[in-house]
């Protein structure tokens, strides 16, 4: 069985296994770790933010940080070491996929939309988002199927998922970058779909 508890150890010491155990699976983690999850290896009234209060404390002089992404604790390296890295050119582990900048517009608006089919994106940008595009983002990871569409024909519909908060250093979606900003830069037009979804659900009710 394994010893969560550790009660045969005095306070301190416990206490220091479990910070141990903790940075050990945050570490060796591809994904974000959840809560629950460091939650089994450590006792049961265990503080799992103090730890990570205490552990954010001892990193705090080191190039890496743990940080609050898609819902769970990351190892990321400071920003201020990225220029470094870059030119170490060392592979990395972890991150965004290459995109190109329309494929990461598309993704963004994705983000704002969802669920978002493919005719509402192209309504967004005013040209056609092609299947390409959806499926190199589908095949990075970053997006997953939502429920079908009310409209006619009832196409697929498409949502972001916890590969996307995690690669782009977000906790929540509310972490997207300001819609009205990217709207006024003529990058998005929110007011197509809207428009679009009102016509749809109009003609549901008629029929």
């Amino acid at each position: 069985m394994y010893d969560r508890e550790l009660e045969d150890l005095p306070p301190d010491l416990r206490w220091r296994e479990w910070m141990l155990r903790v940075e050990a699976v945050i570490f060796a983690s591809a994904e974000p770790v959840t809560r629950e999850t460091l939650a089994r290896v450590v006792g049961k009234y265990c503080s799992i933010d103090l730890l990570i209060d205490d552990l954010r404390e001892e990193l705090r002089d080191r190039p890496y940080e743990l940080v609050v992404v898609a819902g769970g604790w990351q190892h990321r390296t400071r920003p201020r070491f990225a220029e470094t890295i870059r030119a170490s050119a060392a592979p990395t582990r972890g991150g965004a996929a290459a995109l190109s900048e329309f494929e990461a517009m598309v993704l963004m608006a994705v983000g704002y939309f969802q669920p978002v089919t493919r005719s509402d994106l192209s309504k967004v940008f005013g040209k056609e988002v092609s299947r390409d595009t959806i499926s190199a983002l589908r095949g990075a990871g970053f997006l997953a199927s939502g429920p079908r569409s009310p409209t006619p024909g009832a196409p697929y519909t498409y949502v972001t998922n916890r590969h996307f908060l995690s690669a782009f250093g977000m906790e929540t979606l509310r972490d997207l970058p300001d819609i009205e900003a990217l709207e006024d830069a003529g990058l998005l037009n929110r007011a197509a779909v809207r428009e679009e979804r009102i016509s749809a659900e109009a003609e549901g009710e008629e029929e």
